[in-house]
C-alpha cells in the first residue's frame, strides 16, 4: 500500500531539504492511510483498542526537496505476542514510478487497550487481520 505526498517548501529545513523530523509526519501519514484502507482503525476502536507506535528505526538515503514527489510503501512485517512491526519506504516518484529510495524504516507498535492504558496481547480478530495482511504481502 502507498500514499504520494508532494515536498513543500514547509516541509525543508534551512538546508533546503525535507527536516529530518518531517519523514516521521510523513511515515505516520503512510501508516494512517494503510490503516484506513484496512479499516484496522474501526477494528481496533471497536475492541476498545488504539495503535501506539513504540519504535521507529529509520535511515535516511537521500534527500528530498521542495516540488518533488514522493511515495510512502507500508506494509506489515511480523507480529510478535504484545508487538508487531511494519516496514515502510520513502521513494522519489519519477514519472509514476517509485524509484529512488530516499527513507526507509522499521516501525514497532502495540495495541493498548483504551481503558487501562496498557499494552495488550494481539490475539483474536485483531491478530488474523494483522497475519492476513502478511500472508498477502500488504
Amino acid at each position: 500500500m502507498s500514499v504520494d505526498i508532494k515536498v513543500r517548501g514547509y516541509h525543508l529545513d534551512i538546508y533546503h531539504h525535507v527536516n529530518n523530523g518531517r519523514y516521521l509526519e510523513f511515515l505516520e501519514e503512510g501508516r494512517w492511510d494503510y490503516f484506513d484502507r484496512h479499516q484496522f482503525i474501526q477494528l481496533f476502536e471497536a475492541q476498545n483498542l488504539a495503535f501506539v507506535v513504540a519504535n521507529i528505526n529509520i535511515s535516511y538515503r537521500r534527500p528530498a526537496y521542495a516540488g518533488e514527489v514522493i511515495r510512502i510503501s507500508t506494509r506489515m512485517e511480523k507480529i510478535g505476542n504484545k508487538s508487531a512491526q511494519m516496514v515502510q519506504e520513502v521513494r522519489l516518484l519519477e514519472d509514476g514510478e517509485a524509484t529512488t529510495l530516499i527513507a526507509d524504516a522499521v516501525v514497532t507498535f502495540c495495541l493498548m487497550d483504551s481503558e487501562t492504558q496498557k499494552a495488550v496481547a494481539i490475539e483474536g480478530n485483531a491478530r488474523a487481520v494483522l497475519q492476513t495482511m502478511i500472508e498477502d504481502g500488504l
